[in-house]
């Protein structure tokens, strides 16, 4: 026969059961979070492996870059997964291939199943932050709404392309700030005729024509040290996720890093004609003489400007980058912060008689990446092939979470720090992409349908084209 209890005895009976060991109390869970190490992701949009001091370019000035090579396990070679933004993000932000995500156009989307980094950290504990450039997203319009469905607490985004400015955190600040907010953030000096008038004789014909505190990229690095120190003075551990647009084209330069460069002869691609682009592959080829005036033929001159002004856009980045690890140390944080340097993709700069990216050829999918973690990360050159889908399950392991069931990437922690596991460096890398022209056989004004892509096409549709790499001699 069954006995009512009372609400005394009832609880009086739950509070005599034996605690069961399975259940973390949400001490321990606060306690385990707040341990975690802090993550700072830099990536930068389009720089090329090469164009770092650190790594063997004796032109250009990278001191701040220089400095976190010094402090970082620095891959000599790490490529890319996909030489074009939305795809190689996807890759970073999965741990997962392209054709496997299956985002790979950019301004495709992202199906609304996939967790993203950001994501995941967010569950495990972690406070997350977006500066920046994000390029992936779920619906269209790019909001900070999507970002937020992305993974990240706070939000400050900046696409960086016109047909998104009025959604950018950027363009509203740069309104509120600029007393030139009427011209055009990536303007020329020389666009703009009251401006042009002041130009000396001798100059960058890719002058920024508004201030260097009003550019994206000053803005990025001011509102990454800002919530640095914020989120360095929180009980949780921060992912904070800086993304500059530069040195992605177009090139302007603001003062003073326009004429950084000026004096300088930056050794040029070898010339192209027409003839040795036709002895490229098809799809290449279509990619080199795409447009009404391809630009394998450019004057030396005006090619000499574009990289002054390139090697400026990146000494304006490690400048930046430089405040933002000086925030770091001030904050007391810097022992217990992983800091991951990269690039999504890089640029061919006229190598081989192509501007831009999407091809196969080092200039763009090499890609530099330094990894930091003064308590564990032993600093140092490494020479093994690193893909990008890597990272997610480094930084996992790193920190102590699980990597995701579906992840492709590998770990190469026990490659650079003191865990004590077997790594066999791999014998190749993979890279794939889409190259829109080629499979619509449309030219490269390409009809564009905002949420779809180009003509149409959607994440999972077009002719994969794949490249392996194996180890340089």
């Amino acid at each position: 026969m069954l006995k009512r209890l009372n609400r005394r005895k009832f609880i009086g009976t739950l509070a005599a059961l034996p605690q069961l060991p399975s259940i973390t109390s949400a001490k321990t869970l606060q306690e385990e979070h707040s341990s975690r190490p802090n993550i700072l992701f830099i990536m930068t949009d389009q720089l090329r492996y090469d164009c770092i001091g650190a790594n063997g370019n004796d032109i250009i000035s990278t001191p701040n870059l220089d400095r976190l090579a010094a402090r970082s396990a620095n891959f000599t070679h790490a490529f890319a997964q996909s030489p074009v933004c939305t795809p190689s993000r996807a890759c970073y932000f999965t741990g997962r291939y392209a054709h496997s995500h299956r985002n790979r156009v950019n301004y495709t989307l992202l199906d609304k199943s996939e967790k993203l980094l950001p994501a995941y950290l967010q569950q495990a504990g972690y406070k997350t932050a977006l500066i920046g450039k994000l390029h992936l997203d779920y619906n269209y319009p790019p909001t900070s709404d999507e970002a937020k469905h992305a993974g990240f607490d706070i939000v400050e985004r900046h696409c960086g392309v016109p047909f998104t400015d009025e959604l950018s955190d950027y363009f509203k600040w740069r309104n509120q700030q600029d007393p030139l907010k009427d011209i055009h953030y990536r303007s020329l000096g020389r666009s703009v005729p009251h401006l042009r008038k002041n130009l000396p004789p001798a100059f960058n014909p890719n002058r920024a024509a508004i201030d260097e505190q009003y550019t994206d990229t000053t803005w990025a690095g001011l509102r990454t040290r800002y919530w640095l120190e914020k989120l360095s003075k929180d009980q949780k551990p921060f992912f904070l996720f800086c993304s500059f647009w530069k040195p992605h084209s177009p090139f302007e330069v603001p003062v003073p890093f326009d004429n950084m460069y000026n004096d300088i002869q930056i050794p040029l691609p070898k010339e192209v004609t027409l003839e040795n682009i036709k002895r490229l592959p098809l799809p290449v080829q279509k990619l080199a003489l795409r447009g009404e005036n391809p630009p394998y033929n450019m004057n030396q001159e005006s090619l000499q400007w574009i990289y002054r002004s390139y090697y400026g856009t990146v000494s304006h980045i490690d400048r930046e980058v430089g405040l933002i690890l000086d925030t770091l140390e001030k904050s007391g944080k810097a022992d217990n912060t992983i800091i991951i340097f990269c690039s999504d993709h890089g640029d061919q700069l006229l190598e081989h008689g192509i501007m831009g990216k999407n091809v196969f050829f080092e200039e763009s999918v090499r890609i530099p990446l330094m990894v930091s973690y003064q308590k564990r990360i032993k600093p140092g050159k490494k020479d093994e092939l690193i893909e990008t889908v890597d990272v997610l399950p480094t930084l996992f392991e790193l920190i102590g979470l699980p990597e995701p069931l579906n992840c492709q990437g590998r770990s190469f922690a026990p490659l650079i720090s003191d865990i004590n596991k077997p790594y066999t460096s791999c014998e190749e890398v993979f890279c794939e992409n889409v190259i829109p022209e080629v499979i619509t056989k449309h030219g490269f004004n390409c009809e564009f349908k905002k949420g779809s892509g180009i003509v149409g096409m959607t994440a999972g549709s077009g002719t994969v084209l794949d490249y392996r790499a194996g180890p340089t001699p």
